[in-house]
């Protein structure tokens, strides 16, 4: 996890720099941060998560789309051929997809098959929160879901992962004044 920032440093930063402090925290996609930059000063980690996720949830279809593109399989080939995000490897590796047994590996990519086939894009879950067993029901049942509620719900996920991210990142001892 890269080194911690001071929010009131990060309101100070300017767009390159800010993007570079907090572009990782959603997944390979610095322009999020770089056009949250504009909504600063940040009084919370809060209020700069919900503005980071606005220009998500507003971009362009074919934006949003690849966005969602860019975020990696559950056990899938990123993660065999280590190019996931540190933060990607240390989520999946809680949840213990980075120790399935063969069959399980199978199956799960299986499952990611099937899932990306109807939605268009991976399987997006906010790990640390699931049981490797409940992943898998997930995977399973969200396959199914119409797509169109299963993208908002991969942004919803999204949100639950990126401001876990944005708290390990940005050191907050208090409010500071917008």
């Amino acid at each position: 996890m890269p080194t911690a920032f001071e929010l009131a440093e990060l309101n100070a930063m300017d767009r390159a720099a800010f993007a570079a402090a907090v572009g990782s925290s959603f997944e390979h996609a610095a322009w999020v941060a770089e056009a949250a930059w504009a909504e600063r000063p940040f009084a919370s980690v809060a209020q700069l998560h919900a503005a980071m996720l606005a220009v998500v949830r507003s971009a362009p279809d074919e934006r949003q789309l690849a966005f969602l593109c860019g975020h990696p399989e559950l056990a899938g080939r990123e993660a065999q051929a280590g190019t996931m995000t540190s933060e990607s490897v240390g989520e999946q590796g809680s949840a213990g997809l980075d120790a399935l047994s063969r069959a399980e590996l199978l199956e799960i990519q299986r499952l990611n098959q099937a899932y990306r086939a109807r939605h268009g894009f991976p399987f997006i879950v906010a790990v640390r929160r699931s049981s490797k067993q409940q992943i898998f029901a997930a995977l399973r049942s969200r396959t199914e879901a119409p797509t169109p509620a299963e993208r908002q719900e991969a942004l919803a996920q999204i949100g639950l992962i990126t401001r876990g991210r944005l708290e390990a990142l940005v050191a907050q001892s208090e409010e500071v004044a917008p």
